[in-house]
């Protein structure tokens, strides 16, 4: 697929439409693109490299857009594998090429080079120091934690360009998902990779606003050009850990059938309130990522489990577990839990998600006895009445 970015500004990504977990636990049917871009100048600079998977088609755009000519920086945005995968081979091709990055990048190098590229010439560059390619220049900003404490964006002055490292990246390959909505792959990439890491985007968004952007080039998913705003403000929204949409996620864990019976007709009750959006989802069959997504998304959400070993079904220990690890927080949670002999589903939801911030519980806690009767009705009617 064709990126076009500007005459001086080229891209030099490759797609990977055969991999089949992103970080070996994300699902990504369409794919995924790995982001590279040349700027030509009287200095010419390459903005990161590519996955091992994917370096040689990356090797035949960059010595095709060079057309004989020698890069002089490499600079390393983030040394994620996904990004960092064929420094090895840009060194091998332009041994005089110096590596420009954050000092924490360039001391962690050693980390995934076994001679820590010794040979090669390194600048280690600080927040808002300037590199001139000539009518290009070049300006470096810390982004640590965002997601990695190594990460830096530049900012190019002439062409007003952000290179954002993996801010505003979405999963797809670009060549299948060209004209796909951006959000709901960003939102999924955003919540399971970056979501923990709210407050270190929020200070990078803060510096973002000081400058003129005309052109955000990540290192996965499209380049963005127009509505930028709509883009910032959803990464605004997500890293204040803000709703973005009203809206109930039923997230429920069911051994035989009949917690996902009780979740379901639960769901019923809450449209028929008028709630605004129903979302409901299996944990033991559905997409783990999508339904974190969907978690942050909303405003509430209630979880339906039954009660296993002690605890709760698994995987919606799983899912609480997952939350937890990406700050799940600022939102309204009801429990369903179902039990034959002695229910502990709840105990152990709510044990879990005391540990997050600002999440209420409403009452009541339904409890049904192994499958759901009329006389649960009314119990379950006063969560929907708590919730809605």
């Amino acid at each position: 697929m064709q990126v076009t970015i500007s005459d001086a500004i080229r891209y030099i990504g490759v797609d990977d439409k055969d991999i089949d977990l992103f970080e070996s636990q994300y699902v990504v049917p369409e794919g995924v693109s790995y982001n590279s871009y040349v700027i030509l100048d009287e200095k010419i600079a390459v903005m990161d490299t590519v996955d091992a998977r994917g370096m040689e088609g990356w090797e035949d755009k960059l010595l095709q857009t060079l057309n004989g000519k020698k890069p002089d920086y490499l600079i390393i945005s983030h040394l994620e594998p996904d990004h960092a995968g064929s420094i090895g081979r840009m060194v091998e091709l332009f041994p005089e090429v110096k590596l420009v990055a954050s000092a924490k990048a360039i001391a962690m190098l050693p980390q995934f080079f076994e001679d820590g590229l010794d040979a090669q010439e390194k600048i280690a560059v600080k927040e808002g120091e300037e590199l001139s390619l000539g009518t290009h220049t070049l300006v470096f900003y810390m982004a640590p934690m965002v997601h990695w404490p190594e990460v830096m964006v530049t900012y190019e002055k002439s062409e007003k360009v952000l290179f954002s490292a993996d801010g505003f990246g979405k999963f797809g390959a670009l060549s299948l998902t060209e004209n796909e909505d951006w959000a709901c792959e960003a939102r999924r990439y955003y919540f399971n990779i970056v979501g923990k890491y709210g407050m270190p985007v929020q200070t990078l968004l803060k510096k973002a606003a000081g400058l003129d952007i005309e052109t955000i080039c990540p290192l996965h998913g499209p380049v963005l050009k127009e509505n930028l705003g709509y883009y910032i403000g959803l990464y605004d929204t997500w890293s204040k850990y803000e709703p973005e949409n009203k809206g109930v996620l039923v997230a429920y864990a069911s051994i035989h059938g009949n917690t996902a019976k009780a979740a379901k007709k639960l769901a019923d009750m809450l449209r028929a309130e008028g709630v605004e959006k129903v979302v409901v989802s299996d944990l033991a069959r559905e997409d783990m990522a999508e339904v974190i997504e969907d978690a942050f998304r909303y405003d509430r959400m209630v979880l339906c489990a039954a009660s296993y070993d002690g605890g709760v079904f698994p995987c919606m220990q799983d899912f609480l577990n997952h939350l937890q690890s990406k700050a799940y927080q600022k939102r309204t949670v009801g429990i369903l839990e179902n039990g034959s002999w002695a229910p502990c589903a709840a105990r152990t939801m709510k044990t879990i998600l005391s540990t997050m911030k600002d999440v209420t519980i409403v009452e009541p806690t339904v409890t049904i006895m192994s499958t759901m009767k009329e006389s649960d009705y009314p119990a379950m009617e006063a969560l929907v009445n708590a919730i809605k």
